[in-house]
């Protein structure tokens, strides 16, 4: 399976999650949009502990061989399918959702996130760590 990591996955693998961390090993191939990326990095500029958090984030990236998703083409065109969608259906989710989503889209991944929100999301499959 390939597993596209929400930010909100890759801080419950971070804090150690069995579920998350059994699902992230068990994924063919595993994604980070750089959406995801830059959100983490901003968390880590705001607290005491940015370079250890930093450290943490690129020792994972290494260990399993975490693949970023980039912002192209394929992936802004998908960006304005879903919003499009999403305003017609009436249903807004966070702009940075939206681009997470269609990185997701753009690999044919499965989305690991505790967000119900892509629940309204067609165009992607998710798994969610409910109860978390």
């Amino acid at each position: 399976m390939k597993l596209v990591l929400d930010t909100n996955a890759y801080c419950l693998c971070d804090l150690g999650e069995e579920k998350a961390l059994s699902l992230v090993e068990r994924a063919t191939t595993l994604f980070l949009p750089t959406i995801v990326y830059g959100e983490l990095y901003y968390g880590f500029r705001h607290g005491n502990r940015f370079a250890a958090n930093l450290k943490r984030l690129d020792d994972f990236v290494d260990q399993f061989g975490v693949q970023l998703i980039n912002v192209d083409r394929d992936v802004a065109r998908k960006f304005g399918d879903i919003f499009a969608f999403l305003r017609k259906k009436g249903n807004p989710i966070p702009i940075n959702d939206i681009w997470i989503a269609a990185s997701c889209m753009s690999v044919g991944g499965v989305l690991l996130t505790n967000d119900q929100h892509f629940s309204v999301l067609e165009q992607i499959q998710c798994e969610f760590l409910e109860g978390i």
